[in-house]
Parts: C-alpha cells; structure tokens; sequence
C-alpha cells in the first residue's frame, strides 16, 4: 500500500514538473539572444553562397530554418549549427533543395555577371556576404535580399530580365530604410 503512494506521489511530480517545463516562457532577451545567434551560425556556414537564400523564424526555443539552397549538405550544416546553439530546443528544417539542372547552373553564372558585374550595382559586390540572393529554379528566378534604394532594386529586376533564358522573375528585393 505504502508503494503504491510513492509511485503515485512520484507519478504525480513528473507530471507537475513536465508541465512547468513545457510552459515556461521565454525572456525577450533570450529570444534575442537566440536570433543573433541563429543569424551568425547561418552566415557563418563554409559553402553558403550568392545563390542560396536561407532565412529563420525563432519561436522561443523553437528555430524553423527557411529558404532554399543549392547543395543538400548545406540544409543539414544549417540544422546541425543551429542545433548547437544554447537554449535552442527544436529545430524545424523547411529548408528546400533546389534541383540540379545545368540550364539552371548557366543562368545562376549569367544572372550572377549581369547583376553584380554591372558599374552601378558593383558596390553590392564588395561584401563578402553578398546582399541581393539569386534564387534560381526550373528557369524560374527569384530574388532575395536587401538593396539600398528603389532604384537600384529596379536596376537589379531590370538586369535579371535581360538575361536569356529566364521564364519569369520575382522581385522580392527590401529597400533597407
């Protein structure tokens, strides 16, 4: 009798503490904390390229990885890094895989030349983590990324558009403020 109390009691604890621990909530300072770190592991990553868009949304201690990349052994480097980062609990990879295509390989060279190799976007070639993303899939182009004003964002679609072989492009370029 007296055992089946204790595992009752014992029962009992794990359930109540399970249940605080499920529940507590997060600091806006470890969020914080958690999204600079988030954005450091990622841009840090040996084999990201101009041609990989990755992007992240943190949900307490939660990390969903967005985006798309071109090799698949960078979608699990970025959830690997992740992973490792303190306080981070889950990690959710939506990261999707771009196929392999050498139509598309010869239009991420071409859209790359025609973009940055241009005098009056040549400034967004100097970063070593470059700001506007080319995101090619099937001949489809997507850009990513931030530029410094409309004009230049206009230029950036204008260059893409000129470039033989892509069937449409979406301009999803940021005018930083």
């Amino acid at each position: 009798m007296k055992m089946r109390y204790m595992l009752l009691a014992t029962g009992a604890a794990l359930v109540l503490s399970w249940s605080l621990f499920a529940q507590r909530e997060v600091s806006p300072k470890a969020e914080e904390r958690i999204q600079k770190e988030v954005r450091h592991e990622l841009v840090m990553l040996p084999f990201l390229s101009v041609f990989d868009n990755l992007a992240y949304k943190v949900d307490g201690y939660e990390v969903t990885l967005l985006g798309q990349v071109v090799r698949p052994s960078l979608k699990s480097d970025a959830e690997n890094a992740v992973k490792r980062i303190e306080g981070v609990e889950k990690v959710v990879n939506e990261i999707e895989v771009l196929p392999t295509s050498p139509m598309d390989d010869r239009l991420r060279r071409q859209l790359f030349r025609a973009i940055y190799g241009y005098p009056a976007l040549q400034r967004y070639a100097l970063p070593t983590i470059k700001p506007i993303r080319i995101i090619v899939k099937n001949g489809n182009l997507s850009l990513e990324g931030v530029v410094d004003s409309d004009s230049d964002k206009n230029l950036v679609g204008l260059r893409a558009n000129g470039v033989p072989g892509v069937f449409s492009v979406t301009n999803n370029l940021t005018v930083a403020r």
